[in-house]
């Protein structure tokens, strides 16, 4: 009798413990509003900000910006006291100093684009060798007799010729030869001939430089490596992929044009190599330069687990300005994630200012370059400011703010959860179950499928403490027609959906932090679904 009569009084007790606490929670969870998140983006998505690039005045205002947001809220400055995490990166990048032809200059980015690793060097000829379609089988040779080595060479990369009949001059049937199935064989088979400089044309040239623009010049970013610099060790002969445009102007300067030539081909069935008395000069080879774009850390400490961290993080980088001033303003990719992380900060940060706050300390981070390779988390990963081993889970907020193209017709009341029970079967059930009770959203769990072809669950941040072994998951509203263009804008961001997804995370973070056991681990990254 004595132990149900205990039991009387304590199941009452401990039911309005849960209501006592679902009422804190939601009380804090009603701080993500529409109107706040809005605030944020439209400031980010300014043109001040400048699509928020990479070693881009834009990243830097937004890494200042998140800053800014962390003190004015109280959030202890995580890496002796600063709130940045200097990330040492590299670009490489082919620079093209000058190109001229005769007294026709042309510039890397909108006549050409070039595929080499040689150091910056100086180029000199007085002659540019044609030689068709570059062609070297046993029936159609057109290098035979020539020698290119030490040459500027021009061909055109594409289709073959072809009889009046519309039968390739290689096959002699309908059908091309490997010659044009094997996309690079042409070029492959012309540097064995030790060419100076290659200048390779082509209908898709432009194309190219139309589609990515300033993107094909850029580089490549990469986290600051120890070995010596590329610049001084690369010697790839340059492989120019010029435009049909800029053909023809080296072409009609010498009374010929790429029509002409091509018929003067199908019609004798036979190569007609030309040579072009035009004088080259060019500098131009890969430059190294080093600089640092921070991660941006901000930390609510915890009470009597402080030791233990919970991650909330975003990436606040994208695809910045190009030199034409156009801009792409990210709302969406990650935007929305990065105001994520502010709201979350706001609405946590006011819970410890009323006493609620969290047992476990509550890291939140904010990564920069994971557009250039997840560089931001991988740096920290790697030069972590709290141990990995000390790190309970990460929970990553990348692109939160849309109605992909499956629910567009559908279900917008949804978010992607990706990887949630990777390593941690309890780190899925905890967010299940906090969905279930604050947030009722459809949970799709269709990138987790290990033969997802768009490998999703490895494209942002949480790999990196996944691969580590730290339970993660990744929020996402998935992909749409305006990724990574000029028209993620903040007007096509649906608020109300993306202020619910920012409550799921609340929920599911606070329930990790303050919980009397930490998470289990009981998978491991070598049995990850791949």
């Amino acid at each position: 009798m004595k132990k149900l009569l205990v039991l009387s009084f304590l199941i009452p007790t401990l039911f309005s413990c849960s209501v006592s606490q679902q009422s804190i929670q939601k009380k804090y969870a009603s701080l993500l509003t529409e109107e706040s998140a809005k605030k944020h983006l439209n400031i980010l998505t300014s043109k001040e900000f400048a699509g928020r690039g990479t070693g881009q005045e834009g990243g830097k205002k937004t890494a200042e910006y998140i800053a800014q947001i962390y003190k004015e809220l109280g959030l202890k400055p995580a890496v002796n006291g600063s709130y940045y995490q200097p990330v040492s990166l590299e670009r490489t990048s082919y620079v093209v100093d000058q190109f001229s032809v005769g007294d026709q200059s042309f510039i890397n980015g909108k006549d050409f684009y070039v595929q080499a690793n040689n150091p910056s060097k100086t180029f000199q000829a007085n002659e540019i060798v044609f030689v068709g379609y570059g062609i070297q089988s046993e029936k159609f040779n057109e290098l035979s007799g020539l020698s290119i080595a030490g040459k500027v060479v021009m061909f055109i990369n594409e289709a073959e010729p072809k009889d009046k009949n519309g039968n390739s001059l290689i096959t002699g049937t309908n059908k091309v030869s490997d010659w044009t199935s094997s996309k690079n064989k042409r070029v492959q088979e012309l540097l064995k001939h030790n060419p100076q400089m290659v200048l390779a044309v082509s209908a898709e040239t432009s194309q190219m430089i139309s589609n990515y623009g300033s993107r094909l010049t850029q580089g490549r970013f990469g986290l600051k490596s120890n070995t010596s610099n590329v610049a001084n060790t690369g010697s790839g002969l340059p492989i120019l992929n010029i435009t049909e445009e800029m053909a023809n102007q080296l072409l009609t300067a010498n009374g010929s044009s790429l029509t002409q030539l091509k018929q003067a081909i199908s019609h004798s069935k036979k190569p007609n190599p030309l040579t072009l008395k035009s004088k080259l000069a060019a500098k131009m080879g890969v430059k190294k330069e080093e600089f640092a774009d921070p991660n941006v850390l901000g930390l609510i400490e915890g009470t009597d687990l402080k030791d233990e961290i919970v991650i909330i993080s975003g990436h606040y980088d994208h695809d910045g300005i190009l030199p034409d001033g156009t801009f792409f303003p990210g709302a969406d990719d990650n935007g929305s994630g990065t105001v994520g992380v502010l709201e979350l900060a706001n609405a946590f940060s006011a819970a410890k200012k009323a006493g609620k706050g969290p047992r476990r300390s509550i890291l939140f981070l904010a990564f920069a370059a994971e557009e250039k390779g997840l560089l931001g988390s991988d740096f920290y990963s790697q030069n972590p400011v709290f141990p990995l081993k000390n790190t309970v889970t990460c929970l990553n907020l990348d692109m939160i703010g849309r109605i992909d193209d499956k629910h567009l017709n559908g279900n917008h009341n949804y978010i992607h959860v990706i990887g949630s029970d990777m390593l941690s079967t309890e780190l899925k059930q905890i967010n299940e179950k906090a969905n279930q009770e604050y947030t009722q959203m459809e949970l799709d769990y269709m990138y987790d499928d290990p033969k997802d072809p768009m490998r999703i669950y490895y494209r942002s941040d949480q790999y990196n403490f996944a691969k580590h072994g730290i339970p993660v998951i990744f929020y996402f509203s998935g992909l749409h027609p305006d990724y990574h263009t000029v028209n993620d804008v903040i007007d096509r961001i649906d608020f109300p959906m993306m202020a619910k997804r920012e409550k799921l995370v609340f929920h599911t973070a606070w329930e990790v932090a303050n919980r009397d056991k930490r998470l289990v681990v009981d998978k491991t990254p070598s049995t990850q679904k791949r």
